[in-house]
């Protein structure tokens, strides 16, 4: 049975396809500016045109480019909105104006673009996103550099930081890339020539961003991007359409590994060849019902799984009935064109009655290729053990013998009434019973002695082992022994069935609960308090949280593990993780001798804290699905804290434009108004200190009543003013 997020793959992409209201967005993607995207699209859009299909240009740049604009006669032009921003106007595309027009095809140039302030959208891939909601088909622009993933890589060759970026998981729904690419030299040349930039601005590109050396590596981005989406528009489109065979465009290969101590050298030798061949490179482990691993075996496992992660493979860990089938289905899945696996170090007579995985991969893999690498390490070679799945409960062995005993009176007693067949079906019961109780070698157990007591009660002569009618009897006891065992069999995987089924279902119900539980609030504390809580609940173990101030020390935010995480030592680990972004701790091979396992709380935009947890169990996250379940706790209270302190910083500055609006409204209001009464005032003052005037009883009389009149107008625009703040504050 292959691991269920395929089957969610295979639902995603049908729910896909089956979005019929949905425009289709065509992203003509290259490596850097002045490649020909733009030029490509409005070539496309042309073609479109002539076969009667309604196109709009919503918003093209051409920069002025004399062929670039010549592509544009003949295409309707929608109107750009002018924003006016710090007295600034500034040409936008008018996103209503589009919705309103609703074309069947519009051109939107430079997905990444920031929008002016005051737009309802903050990025133009926002705009497009409303568009495609529409029902309208989008043709749009977009370089390397603005894809959000790879930002930090590009920043690192160039040496700039892109500030404008859109989201992997918005160009991921692209339902077509083409991608436009021009050599590094062709590039320069086209530079040189003033038909990427112009003046002086093309001569600063060359010194800066257009070096030969920025543009390759670029350039080999934008490829590796590109093949990365169009495989998983394949693999998309084969699970759409129910495609198992494997089609061989891309190299992607497994590598299958066992508890077998041997099995690293499995793992070594795929990363030789992924480094060689520079593809993708997957390690499996496949557990059977079968054989279940001793804590020594998991705990191998576990640490090559771990080994294969920071060798850059993905890993993942299957259940199933059959390995060989398991690994296949899988890898059909996935599109792997390779299988490898370890030579067969079992005796022959095990292979004869168990049978051979590397025989059902070669029978079963089809066009999928198989590699046999030897897996043998230099020293003692190990020994077979023959060892079942765990040692075997006597309990259960007491409880089937106790059942084949009451199947045995209960036939007894209704043999006077019934013929032998009923009494086979009533031992069939037991072994039903047993199998759903206790498993598969108790229920294989069972059906041996159920055989035993049938012939020993209820076939001639009684009460001996004797068969008097070998020919017929022995018919009926290897049927009951075959449909026994069947039976036990397909019991069994029921139950382990059920088994992963309630684990899966666990596993989802904690982190709904936990995603529900963390969009009650927006207060930081409470959101790392309820994920301490789902942590103790689902782990079983405490936590310790820790944030940084606003120098980036870490300081302990909020504390369940009973002093733990007060230690000096602690805190230190707590910090280098936050510093530098790793997993650190116990059980891991930085700073390993801590009591706590440290991860950051890492958002999409910053790191908001450290978790540290502190497992009563050793070894308990070494297995990589337990550890993968701590990380996605992580995760979602990473990005639930990102958020709310998001929020909080949003209506911080919300506040601060709203005060600083005010402010400016009142001095503009009242710079007008303000100096008037005051000039008037001083002029009369001056006025009653002449003698004829202060002697003079009209004229004192007039100027006095003039400065009360003035004074009154300011105590007015005094009390006004107080209203607005007043008015404010109750609003704030």
């Amino acid at each position: 049975m292959v691991d269920e997020r395929s089957d969610i793959g295979a639902i995603l992409a049908k729910v896909k396809t089956e979005e019929p209201n949905r425009g289709k967005l065509k992203i003509f993607f290259g490596a850097m500016a002045g490649v020909g995207k733009t030029y490509t699209m409005l070539e496309a859009a042309r073609a479109q045109k002539k076969e009667g299909v309604d196109v709009v240009a919503g918003y093209v740049e051409t920069h002025k480019r004399a062929e670039t604009d010549a592509l544009l006669e003949g295409l309707e032009i929608l109107p750009r909105k002018n924003i006016v921003y710090k007295g600034v106007d500034i040409s936008e595309f008018d996103i209503d104006l589009a919705l309103k027009r609703h074309p069947a095809i519009i051109l939107v140039d430079e997905l990444a673009h920031s929008n002016a302030p005051d737009s309802r959208n903050l990025k133009r891939w926002q705009d497009v996103e409303e568009l495609l909601e529409a029902g309208i088909d989008v043709y749009t622009t977009l370089n390397v550099q603005h894809c959000e993933s790879i930002n930090d890589v590009v920043a690192q060759i160039t040496g700039i930081t892109v500030r404008e970026t859109v989201p992997d998981t918005f160009i991921e729904k692209a339902d077509d890339i083409e991608l436009v690419d021009l050599p590094p030299e062709d590039l320069l040349k086209r530079l040189k020539e003033g038909r990427v930039y112009l003046g002086d601005q093309a001569e600063r590109a060359i010194q800066n961003f257009f070096q030969i050396g920025n543009l390759i590596a670029l350039r080999q981005l934008a490829l590796q991007y590109t093949s990365r989406l169009v495989d998983a528009n394949m693999r998309t489109y084969k699970q759409t359409y129910s495609v198992s065979k494997v089609w061989n465009v891309r190299d992607r290969f497994l590598v299958s590994i066992s508890p077998s101590p041997h099995a690293i050298n499995l793992i070594r030798a795929g990363k030789r060849i992924a480094s060689g061949l520079g593809v993708e490179w997957i390690v499996v482990n496949v557990e059977t019902p079968s054989y279940t691993y001793n804590k020594k075996d998991r705990a191998r496992v576990a640490e090559m799984m771990r080994f294969a992660e920071e060798l850059g493979a993905e890993t993942i860990t299957l259940t199933g009935q059959d390995v060989a089938e398991s690994l296949v289905s899988y890898a059909r899945s996935r599109n792997i064109t390779k299988i490898i696996a370890g030579k067969p170090g079992k005796p022959r007579w095990h292979e004869l009655l168990f049978g051979s995985t590397v025989n059902g991969l070669a029978r079963k893999c089809g066009e999928i290729d198989l590699y046999l690498i030897s897996g043998e390490a230099h020293g003692d070679p190990v020994k077979f053990e023959l060892r079942l799945s765990k040692p075997f409960p006597w309990k259960s062995l007491l409880s089937t013998v106790i059942t084949v005993a009451l199947c045995s009176i209960i036939g007894r007693i209704l043999s006077r009434y019934l013929g032998p067949e009923n009494v086979v079906m009533m031992y069939l019961l037991g072994v039903v019973w047993i199998a759903y109780r206790y498993g598969l070698r108790a229920s294989v157990i069972a059906s041996f002695l159920s055989v035993l007591a049938f012939d020993y009660f209820f076939v001639l002569p009684y009460f001996t082992f004797v068969v008097a009618d070998v020919k017929k009897d022995l018919v009926t006891f290897v049927v009951m022994l075959i449909v026994g065992i069947t039976i036990s069999v397909l019991t069994g995987r029921l139950r382990q069935q059920a088994i992963s089924m309630r684990l899966r279902e666990s596993r989802t119900q904690a982190l709904y609960q936990l995603s529900r539980d963390l969009a009650k609030s927006s207060d930081p504390k409470e959101l790392f308090q309820v994920a301490a809580m789902h942590i103790q609940k689902f782990f079983k173990c405490r936590s310790a949280i820790f944030s940084p101030d606003k120098k980036g020390k870490i300081e302990i935010f909020f504390d369940n593990s009973k002093g733990t995480a007060l230690m000096e030592n602690e805190q230190a680990v707590a910090q280098w993780v936050y510093e530098h972004k790793k997993m650190a701790g116990k059980d891991t091979d930085t700073l390993p001798g801590s009591r706590g396992l440290y991860l950051p709380l890492a958002g999409s935009e910053k790191t908001v804290g450290v978790i540290g947890i502190f497992p009563h169990e050793d070894k308990q996250f070494t297995d990589p699905e337990h550890l993968h379940m701590l990380e996605m706790f992580v995760n979602q209270t990473a990005l639930a804290v990102e958020g709310a302190q998001l929020a909080a910083a949003t209506v911080k500055a919300e506040t601060e434009v709203e005060n600083e609006r005010l402010r400016n409204m009142l001095l503009s209001t009242f710079s007008f108004d303000i100096p008037a009464p005051l000039t008037a005032i001083s002029e009369a003052a001056a006025s009653l200190l002449i003698p004829e005037n202060a002697h003079d009883p009209a004229k004192r009389d007039k100027l006095i009543r003039k400065i009360r009149a003035e004074a009154e107008r300011l105590n007015g625009l005094a009390a006004e003013m107080t209203k607005i703040i007043t008015s404010k504050e109750d609003l704030g």
